[in-house]
This record gives C-alpha cells, structure tokens and sequence, in this order.
C-alpha cells in the first residue's frame, strides 16, 4: 500500500486539515475494509475497480466522488483489484459551508456539486501516476473555492478551540473561546456540520486514542484515560467499543498482531 499526505496551504487551513493520496492494491477477489470514525469529513475521489459500501450486508455502488461525513461507527466497503484515492480531509464544521451544501447526519454524502467535474480531468492525471500535478490540481480548486466563501468567526474560533485541546474541553469552555453562547453556538454547530459540539468533541477525543495505541499498543490505559480527560478507564472502554465495536484492549491485541505480521515488529 502507498499512501502520502500532503499539507494544506495557509488559505486552507481553516478549512482543511490536508490532502491525501492512497493506492492499494487489493486482488482479484473482491474484499471488504474497513474505516474507523475520526473527527473529520472526507471528499473521496476514487480511480480502479467499482468502490461499494455495505448496508445491511448489501453492496450499493459508490460515485466520485462522494463525503463520507462524520460517523458513529465503522464503514465497510468493498472493492477489488488496484484502488487509488484522493481524499480531502475537512473540519466538520466547514465542509458543508465550503461547498454550500445543507449538512446532515448521515455519513455518506451524495454530491450534487461542480467539484465533480474534478473526477475527469484528475483521471489522466491518476493514470499517468502524476499525484504531485494531481494534489496541485484540486488545492487550486478548493483555494478558489474557499476564496468565494465568508468565514464563520465563532465556528472557527470553536473548532480552533476544540482541536487544540483534541476534544477534551466542555462545550461551556468552547463557548467562551468563541465568545458565543452555549445555545448559539450549539445551533451554529449543527446547522453546519449536522452535529453538536459535543458529538464531534468525542470523536476527536477517541481519534487520540485510537491514534495513540496505534503507536503504542503496551500503553497504560488508566493513565491514557487520566490524561485525555476521560472520568475513567470504563468511561474510556465504553466510548471506544462505541465507535469501533472493540474495546481499546482488544484493539492494542489486534494492532500487536497486525504489526508483527506486516514487518515482524511493534513500534
């Protein structure tokens, strides 16, 4: 598998977190993966064989491209042979802004918008394997795009907020950052991203964890949960089985195991 990320420019970084690129090839036989929630919403485009999400054990064929917004447990998807993807990973609370879009809480996100006419001119770009001019192509679009769009001072100032303290703030700390109160921003918050500040402030705060065992599967989960602002280790097992369908254990077992597969030892 390769995968690169590419940072925002400045005129995006409140905006975008950054562009990504992936290419995997996954064989002849169709085969499911899986992707975790994590606090951002994605625009996916995608190259190679059909990309399919299931619902209720059933394939429904995926366009490009198409948001996976936020979510509240895994997706699976399938596809098979050589996949390649451009992925645009936004804050929540603007993605729907950015592209003048009505927000909602489904993850998956249909798009009626110009941005899909990006798909025909980054196929031979794909194609030609040149993900450099590909990166460049879209980071001018959403520049211009974002040059078209009015910043929401209280949102920004809120998320800002949010992610520095990776979701660990109470909601009434974030109102004060934004100089807002908690009813208005709470309102402000849903209407753009389809979800309230403290949906997304758990997200943000599993994503840490997750990301942290990642890394460092032997970790203490005791003083993890002391340290990301969790009441306790239970509360921290509940909210992770919530969005994994694992408990953090479980899933330091499975890291463990998938590293020793993959180069035969843990980081």
């Amino acid at each position: 598998m390769e995968h690169k990320e590419f940072e925002a420019p400045v005129e995006l970084q409140d905006t975008v977190k950054c562009f990504w690129y992936n290419r995997k090839d996954f064989g002849e036989v169709p085969s499911d993966f899986e992707v975790v929630p994590d606090g951002y919403a994605e625009i996916i485009f995608h190259f190679g064989s059909t990309l399919s999400i299931s619902y209720d054990e059933v394939l429904h064929p995926l366009p490009s491209p198409f948001i996976m917004g936020l979510l509240n447990q895994p997706a699976v998807f399938n596809t098979k042979d050589t996949m390649e993807i451009i992925g645009i990973r936004c804050f929540p609370w603007t993605v729907f802004d950015l592209l003048g879009l009505p927000s909602g809480k489904d993850g998956l996100h249909l798009l009626e918008h110009p941005v899909t006419d990006l798909q025909f001119q980054l196929y031979p770009l794909i194609q030609a394997g040149q993900i450099q001019k590909a990166i460049a192509l879209v980071t001018a679009y959403f520049i211009n795009l974002r040059s078209q769009v009015g910043v929401n001072t209280m949102l920004f100032k809120a998320g800002t907020a949010m992610r520095v303290a990776n979701g660990t703030l109470p909601v009434s700390e974030i109102a004060a950052s934004a100089h807002a109160t908690i009813r208005t921003l709470e309102r402000k918050f849903k209407q753009s991203s389809g979800y309230t500040v403290k949906d997304v402030s758990a997200l943000m705060r599993f994503e840490q964890v997750r990301n942290h065992l990642w890394l460092y599967p032997d970790s203490n989960l005791a003083g993890l949960a002391h340290e990301l602002g969790y009441t306790d280790q239970s509360h921290l097992s509940r909210e992770f089985k919530r969005y994994t369908g694992m408990t953090p254990a479980a899933f330091a077992r499975k890291t463990k195991r998938e590293k020793q597969a993959s180069d035969g030892h843990i980081i």
